[in-house]
């Protein structure tokens, strides 16, 4: 249920007679990192803020987000807990964290009018299921703070200014005359451009090289992708990695647990987005060619799985391996004749004549299933990479420079990244959050 709009606590006529006009504040990267950002910073009534976006609309990714209904955080109300969803950043997060988290993202959104609700799986969505309502709130705040946004205007250069205006930044419009602006601050919430990763080598920063992180694995296997569509509610999926990695999978996030879904190209579903995630620069270092062991049953043990198969043995002796249903409901049954195949066992062998050879070969093939991952698809709905600005080059406190006073970064750009399931865009609202409010004082 929609909560109505509290007007004056962002009456924009009030917060305009509080700015200075000789502090000017730009933020560049219409996404959401940028516009929580801007609307802090203009909030406090310091300074005048412009947001510059070059595409045709803002928060394009939060609109696409969820599907479409926009995973708007996750119910990690712990910081410990919170910062576990984040293979880089997970250290550097905490400290940020206690300025601004997910229970502060839930109170931002419910005091504009908008109602999170929580899925069993932790993710949380407006209750209209719908982006829109996130991008409206986001919008109508900004527009109630003041803040002066440009869309369809490219940013092609920022540089360090003069004494009395620090930064410029030369902007080209879509009619294709370059401006150039003076101002005090400057926000780069440019995500993965280029062109962001530029200006920041150009102000002093270095560069951790971006790459792919939440994708899926391609698997070559006709007869598995024959199976796309089938899901399996509770895997335990871990990467098998060349001797001399010198890497502990459990250490190093290389074991996850929960659902994988078959698909016609290999393996996707969030346990495979997660390990990934996790995965993400060893399997670039090797080229995203490595094995995949997947236990399709976890909640036991592969011993207990070979008592059952004996007991099978005794108590279903004349029925056949493939029946009505398998051994384990949760595994389905296109995918049981799968593992019956792969172990080299005829479905139609009665419980009674399986081997004990088979019933080891089939007892692996439930629990330590083995698979090579040939490369790695896109996973277009959330798209994140890991790299970017190296956390220890930024004040986690305000996001702000440690090599050039004035300069802020927030989000993507700044080398962490989360796990799916609502954590990048806390990333985004919480060091928007705190660069709004570093560059608000």
């Amino acid at each position: 249920m929609m909560v109505s709009f509290v007007l004056n606590v962002w009456d924009p006529k009030r917060i305009r007679s509080r700015i200075s006009a000789e502090n000017k504040v730009i933020v560049v990267g219409g996404g959401a990192a940028g516009f929580f950002a801007a609307i802090e910073c203009a909030a406090r009534g310091k300074a005048r803020v412009k947001i510059v976006e070059g595409g045709k609309e803002f928060l394009d990714k939060v609109r696409i987000s969820g599907g479409g209904r926009c995973n708007t955080t996750h119910a990690a109300f712990n910081h410990e807990t919170l910062s576990g969803g984040y293979p880089r950043g997970r250290r550097e997060l905490r400290g940020p964290f206690s300025g601004f988290d997910a229970a502060d993202t839930v109170e931002w959104f419910k005091n504009r009018g908008v109602e999170l609700k929580t899925e069993e799986d932790g993710r949380m969505f407006p209750v209209t299921d719908d982006s829109s309502t996130i991008v409206d709130a986001l919008v109508r705040a900004a527009r109630e703070s003041g803040v002066q946004m440009t869309a369809s205007t490219k940013v092609t250069d920022i540089s360090t200014g003069n004494g009395k205006n620090p930064f410029s930044v030369v902007f080209k419009s879509a009619a294709g005359t370059p401006v150039t602006e003076n101002c005090d601050k400057v926000l780069i919430a440019t995500g993965s451009s280029k062109l962001g990763y530029r200006w920041a080598e150009q102000l002093g920063h270095s560069i951790i090289s971006p790459i792919p992180s939440l994708f899926t694995f391609k698997i070559k296997d006709k007869e598995l992708h024959e199976l796309a569509g089938v899901s399996v509610g509770n895997t335990v999926v871990n990467l098998v990695l060349p001797k001399g990695t010198g890497r502990r999978r459990q250490d190093s996030g290389l074991l996850q647990r929960g659902p994988t879904l078959i698909t016609h190209w290999g393996f996707s579903g969030p346990a495979i987005l997660r390990l990934s995630a996790f995965g993400a620069r060893i399997l670039k270092e090797l080229g995203y060619q490595v094995g995949l062991n997947i236990d399709w049953y976890p909640e036991t043990s592969k011993a207990k799985t070979l008592d059952l198969f004996e007991d099978l043995r005794r108590q279903r002796g004349q029925k056949r391996l493939v029946g009505s249903a398998s051994p384990y409901r949760a595994i389905p049954a296109r995918l049981w004749r799968l593992l019956l195949r792969r172990a080299e066992v005829n479905e139609k062998c009665p419980w009674a004549e399986l081997k004990n050879d088979g019933m080891r070969k089939l007892a692996k093939e439930v629990h330590e299933c083995r698979f090579s991952v040939e490369g790695k698809g896109a996973f277009k709905e959330e798209f994140v990479t890991s790299g970017g600005i190296p956390l220890k080059e930024i004040d986690m406190r305000t996001m702000q420079s440690k090599i050039v006073p004035g300069l802020f970064f927030a989000g993507e750009i700044c080398d962490y990244d989360g796990i799916t399931g609502g954590f990048n865009l806390q990333g985004a609202w919480t060091t928007g959050f705190l660069a709004g409010r570093g560059m608000g004082e």
